[in-house]
């Protein structure tokens, strides 16, 4: 097979590097909100809290976003997490539910009921945790009698580290509903008295975050998130001041059209798009320096009380975001490539963290050390970026810290080769971190490593691409860049990946990008979303490190 011109890859990095510079803000966030924010979720979230909360002061509110649900309901009478990509059980349940609750939309309701019953109902929903929220909602709806609903167990707010580790970052959530219930459920006289020793604590699980955040009212700067928690407060009319400033916050965020949006990803978006940069050879750029700056900015100073996490990590936006090891091993191992000494003390903060959030077990999960939770870890592929957040700052091979995690990955691969990854669909992202993590170990001969090769050259579509791993499912950038970057570092030839290369090259739009599908998991196997900064700084990142294989 002929190879590419040299110059011919070095246009299209060139182009692909200035799409992504296009995008970057005076602050350094690589910015594509535009793309992905506006959300059903957020939207039924905001517009049934205000129902509890507030349904006199912001009845505008409530009207324009139910208005804006009917406007967005596709023609199979679905909705999905973004408007305009295909039906979701999760949205749609949650979505016609509420339009119920606040009566006058009997046309959109039963269109959605009719899709649903179609879907196979809640049942079919392949995640419990996101069929146990829906079930709220149809108990909001009067679908559900309260004796019905799956009691939250409040009680366990009364051991703080358990209460974590059994509901991670939904903790907030859960509390907020779980006091609900107590006004609402039916419970035993045994349940009802430890219902109400264990309000205060669920309570303060809830403030705790509130004030961590800055008292702003809207929690992880999410309208959906924030939504479970108001309804749940406002129903069991607790917290009055944090519903009150909640409701404010909704009407700061509310957008034009009537919808609210799921939370910013400003790290997240700009972690990957620094990392496609770094490869690419703009390691001196100063625009580059502005994303440093921005890293060394939003490195967290103060513990996260309620999820019992130690100062030093990274979330995925703003100044006081909620911890994640994901952003925190993608930002450590950005900062050690960037130049200057001015981010060493920043680096140590970061390892001392993921060092302190390593399970027993030598995994990592998202934020909560040692949880079992599904949707926050332990994940193969967040254990990969923290690896290499720690091998990229210095750590070596054989520290205890790494070889623990190496075990860990061998021991989570599936029988096929692959491994899984939590935030990204199926596959094909999971293999390929930690196949790049082995190979950045200088194991690329390991048994575990050996058999993720074979998998994703197995997997590689007849046109070059690669897409979850099952042959139905088409290719995308994202998947990808993915597979050719993990196989080049594992030291497959670069003859081997010019198909996936050339089919990237041909995937390119007219201002030099390349497409996002929707491969990033807002909860997995239920609700999807595209981030462009991933699949620009992926398609990069392949792209510069097959132009190095070859010269």
């Amino acid at each position: 097979m002929t190879s590419l011109r040299a110059d011919e890859i070095s246009e299209a990095i060139a182009g692909g590097a200035e799409a992504l510079f296009s995008a970057q803000r005076p602050d350094g966030v690589f910015d594509y909100g535009e793309h992905a924010l506006t959300s059903t979720l957020g939207t039924v979230g905001a517009v049934s809290a205000l129902h509890f909360a507030d349904p006199a002061g912001s009845a505008d509110l409530i009207a324009r976003g139910a208005a804006w649900l009917e406007r967005t309901q596709a023609d199979d009478g679905g909705w999905s997490m973004v408007p305009g990509q295909a039906s979701e059980a999760g949205p749609t349940a949650v979505a016609t539910a509420t339009l119920h609750l606040l009566g006058d939309h009997e046309s959109s309701v039963h269109k959605g009921q009719t899709w649903l019953e179609g879907f196979g109902g809640l049942a079919a929903i392949p995640h419990a945790e996101v069929v146990a929220w829906c079930r709220q909602y149809y108990g909001f709806a009067g679908w559900l009698d309260p004796r019905e609903m799956r009691r939250f167990p409040l009680e366990l707010a009364l051991f703080p580290g358990l209460y974590r580790k059994l509901f991670d970052l939904r903790a907030p959530m859960v509390s907020a509903l779980g006091l609900a219930q107590t006004r609402h459920k039916p419970l035993s006289r045994v349940h009802r008295k430890l219902s109400k020793l264990a309000e205060p604590k669920a309570l303060d699980v809830i403030r705790q975050v509130y004030e961590h955040e800055g008292s702003t009212g809207g929690w992880c700067e999410d309208a959906w998130v924030t939504g479970l928690i108001v309804a749940g407060l406002a129903r069991a009319d607790l917290g009055h001041d944090m519903v009150a400033r909640a409701v404010g916050w909704f009407r700061e965020t509310v957008n034009e059209d009537g919808s609210w949006n799921s939370g910013p990803l400003d790290l997240t978006w700009s972690m990957y798009a620094a990392a496609g940069l770094l490869e690419a050879g703009y390691r001196e750029d100063a625009r580059l320096g502005m994303t440093k700056e921005l890293f060394l900015r939003l490195q967290q100073d103060q513990p996260f009380v309620a999820f019992g996490c130690p100062p030093g990590f990274w979330g995925w936006s703003g100044t006081k975001g909620w911890p994640a090891t994901l952003e925190t091993g993608e930002i450590v191992s950005a900062l050690c490539h960037l130049p200057g000494e001015d981010q060493a003390e920043s680096v140590q903060r970061g390892v001392t963290w993921l060092t302190l959030q390593q399970d027993t077990r030598g995994s990592w999960g998202l934020c909560v050390r040692n949880t079992k939770v599904a949707n926050s870890g332990p994940c193969p592929h967040m254990t990969a970026q923290a690896l290499d957040g720690l091998l990229d700052s210095g750590v070596p091979v054989d520290d205890r810290r790494v070889r623990r995690g190496l075990r860990w990955l061998a021991s989570a691969q599936l029988p096929d080769g692959s491994f899984e990854s939590v935030w990204y669909r199926m596959h094909t992202a999971g293999t390929s971190a930690v196949l790049q993590t082995f190979a950045k170990a200088g194991l690329s001969g390991e048994p575990a490593a050996v058999r993720a090769r074979d998998w994703l050259e197995r997997t590689q579509h007849e046109n070059g691409s690669w897409g979850t791993g099952a042959p139905a499912d088409a290719g995308t950038v994202e998947e990808t860049a993915w597979a050719v970057s993990a196989l080049l570092a594992a030291g497959a030839p670069a003859e081997s990946v010019l198909p996936g290369v050339r089919w990237l090259l041909a995937e390119r739009e007219r201002d030099g990008g390349w497409p996002a599908a929707r491969v990033n998991e807002y909860v997995r196997h239920v609700s999807r979303y595209a981030n462009p900064a991933l699949a620009n700084g992926l398609a990069l990142r392949a792209l510069a490190r097959y132009r190095k294989a070859v010269r």
